[in-house]
């Protein structure tokens, strides 16, 4: 199972991120909720999982908290307000 999220960041910049199973177990860890639940998600239970993958794929040195102040707005990469 994988899930491709997209981050558009503060500085109008904008990227795909890949969630696989290792982020997916991370965030069942971390919420005690099973990524089943994602049908209705919270915008930081997407947000982890993207920082996590990001983390994890050595993309970013930064805590989840400093990451956090980068990001702009984040959705699916086949949701239809998401810009291609």
């Amino acid at each position: 199972m994988k899930l491709t999220l997209r981050i558009e960041f503060a500085d109008g910049t904008h990227k795909d991120v890949l969630v696989s199973a290792a982020d997916m177990v991370a965030f069942e860890d971390k919420f005690n909720v099973s990524i089943a639940k994602l049908d209705d998600p919270r915008i930081g239970w997407l947000l982890f999982l993207a920082w996590h993958s990001e983390k994890r794929r050595k993309q970013t040195d930064k805590e989840y908290e400093a990451w956090l102040e980068l990001v702009d707005s984040i959705g699916t990469t086949d949701d239809p307000k998401v810009p291609e």
